[in-house]
C-alpha cells in the first residue's frame, strides 16, 4: 500500500478520506496518512479519524507519498518539485469510467459519476457525486463540477470553470475559460440548475433555463 496525503481541508477533505476507504475495500491501495493544512489551521487535530499533519513543509517528511488535492485551493498549493510526480487522482469505485477515457492527475471523482467513451478530463478536476460526463467531452484544468451536473456529448469545458449543482449542458457546446469560481457563495458562473443551450463566452455568469448571461465576471467583483 502506498502512502497518500490529502492537500487541503474544508468540507470535502473528510469525504475524500471516505473515498480512500471505499477504494481500499475493493483493493488495498492507499495508506492515508492524513491532511495538509494550507494555512496551518487545525494542525495537530484529527478530522474524520485522520490527523492534520501540518503545512506544505511537512510533505518533505513523506518523500514517497502520493498526494491528491482538495478542491478549495488544494491545487494552488506549492507542491515541492521533488513531489509533483506523486500527484495522483482519487476515483470512487462506484464511478463508471470508459476504458477509452483519460483522466489527468490531481482529480477527484465522487460516487456514481459516469465518464463516457473518449472523454478527456485534464488535471485538477473535482467532480462531485452523480455527474455525467458523456462521450467525447473535454474538461480542461481546474474545473469543478458540483453534484448532478450533466454534460451531453462533445462538450468542451475550458479551464477554471465552475458548473453549479444540477447544471445541464447541451451537446457540442463550449464553456469558455474562467466561467466559474471555486466557491459557490461568491457567484455561480454556471448557476444551480442552469440549462446551457449555447456557447458560453469567457468570464460569464450564466443562470436560468435557458441559461442567460447575468453579468461579466471581473476580478474587482471578487468572483
Amino acid at each position: 500500500m502506498r502512502e497518500l496525503i490529502i492537500l487541503g481541508l474544508g468540507a470535502h477533505g473528510p469525504e475524500m478520506a471516505e473515498i480512500v476507504e471505499a477504494v481500499n475495500r475493493v483493493k488495498e491501495t492507499w495508506h492515508l496518512r492524513g491532511f495538509i493544512s494550507p494555512d496551518g489551521h487545525r494542525v495537530g487535530e484529527s478530522i474524520n479519524g485522520y490527523p492534520v499533519l501540518g503545512t506544505m513543509d511537512v510533505l518533505r517528511d513523506y518523500p514517497d507519498a502520493a498526494v491528491v488535492p482538495h478542491n478549495e485551493g488544494g491545487y494552488r498549493l506549492n507542491v515541492p518539485p521533488d513531489q509533483r510526480s506523486g500527484l495522483v487522482s482519487l476515483i470512487h469505485p462506484s464511478a463508471v469510467v470508459s476504458r477509452t477515457a483519460t483522466i489527468g492527475v490531481g482529480c477527484v471523482i465522487y460516487p456514481h459519476c459516469y465518464v463516457g467513451l473518449n472523454a478527456r478530463i485534464n488535471d485538477f478536476v473535482f467532480c462531485l457525486s452523480g455527474c455525467i460526463i458523456n462521450h467525447d467531452d473535454v474538461i480542461e484544468e481546474r474545473v469543478i463540477l458540483a453534484s448532478g451536473v450533466t454534460l451531453a456529448g462533445a462538450v468542451h469545458v475550458e479551464s477554471d470553470c465552475y458548473l453549479g449543482q444540477g447544471c445541464q449542458v447541451r451537446q457540442y457546446l463550449r464553456i469558455s475559460q474562467n466561467s466559474s469560481v471555486p466557491r459557490v457563495r461568491k457567484a455561480d458562473l454556471i448557476g444551480m440548475g442552469a440549462v446551457v443551450v449555447k456557447d458560453v463566452p469567457p468570464n460569464s455568469v450564466m443562470v436560468g433555463n435557458p441559461a442567460r448571461k447575468l453579468r461579466e465576471r471581473t476580478p474587482q467583483r471578487g468572483g
